[in-house]
């Protein structure tokens, strides 16, 4: 291990940590701009933080450990998937090999695992609404996201982001044929369940509805400033996977000298915000639908991940 590997593993992990906020930023802008609505500007998510880290923390009475420590957890696991995924370079760092993207998918997982039994720890009622039915989302998610890595893996005979990204920029059949196209498909649906933009109103405060909101709603202070940065940082980490390895697997660095950084950083940005369009334009003119009718988008991703499988076996 080189001290350039080790500086390009640092600036992967701060990317992520920085950046985040800014594509939440970008795409409650986006959302505005639809809706012909000025908008705060895209750095308010660095505003909102700012306020929450100097606020007093204000802990319910039925609370345990698990209450202080989901949010350490949650923001831990979104800090080591990083390492693990192409987010600057197209070459593995020393500690990449570390895990697989399954092996990713499962930190993030252990994150959002934590989060829903800190929602059922503090006894509260809204807690255990947004926690079941958390869980009742991720029930029917997971097995979509299970099929599309076994797709991964039957498409590039290795579950390695790195191997597929090399796979998919040197073989354009490949890229363009249906099963890379299937998985494209059925990622995307899982990245707006995964960001909390079903097509039902899960973000509100609204009682019905919200979802992530209800987890959260007893953190208060830096304990939920936490909580809001790990689930930015949880989109940024979901947008590169889709970005650097399956849908623009081009424009990284190569050498990991500090030009080819610096040029990875500004396609990241112009990849996020054509991804990051599509999802406002797809948020937006997509029907609200009732909130037991949110299996509808899943299922059609489950099918579309089938369909890859399928495509690998057939060519």
């Amino acid at each position: 291990m080189t001290a350039r590997d080790v500086l390009l593993q640092i600036a992967q992990v701060l990317t992520t940590l920085l950046l985040a906020p800014l594509l939440q930023g970008v795409i409650l802008q986006f959302q505005e701009r639809v809706q012909r609505s000025q908008g705060p500007g895209i750095f308010q998510p660095y505003r909102d933080l700012r306020k929450l880290f100097h606020k007093q923390i204000v802990v319910p009475e039925t609370a345990s450990w698990l209450y202080w420590a989901a949010p350490i957890i949650a923001f831990t696991t979104t800090l080591t998937v990083p390492i693990l995924i192409p987010v600057l370079t197209n070459f593995p760092l020393p500690l990449s090999n570390m895990g697989d993207i399954l092996g990713g998918g499962l930190i993030l997982t252990l994150g959002s695992f934590m989060i829903t039994l800190a929602g059922l720890d503090t006894r509260s009622a809204y807690g255990g609404i947004g926690s079941s039915r958390s869980v009742m989302v991720t029930i029917l998610a997971e097995p979509t996201l299970i099929l599309v890595f076994v797709g991964i893996t039957l498409l590039a005979k290795s579950m390695l982001p790195f191997v597929v990204n090399h796979l998919l920029v040197a073989q354009p059949w490949i890229y363009w044929g249906p099963t890379h196209l299937f998985l494209v498909a059925a990622f995307f649906v899982l990245i707006l369940v995964e960001t909390d933009r079903l097509p039902i109103h899960s973000s509100t405060h609204i009682e019905v509805y919200m979802i992530e909101e209800a987890r959260i709603l007893e953190y208060s202070g830096p304990m939920l400033a936490i909580l809001r940065w790990a689930s930015m940082m949880k989109q940024f980490i979901l947008y590169t996977i889709f970005c650097n390895v399956l849908l623009f697997p081009w424009a990284l660095s190569v050498r990991g000298t500090a030009i080819g950084v610096a040029g990875s950083i500004g396609s990241l940005a112009i990849k996020f915000l054509l991804v990051a369009c599509v999802v406002v334009l797809v948020e937006t003119i997509q029907s609200r639908l009732r909130f037991y009718r949110y299996q509808e988008p899943l299922a059609a991703s489950f099918m579309l991940a089938i369909l890859a499988i399928v495509g690998t076996q057939l060519s």
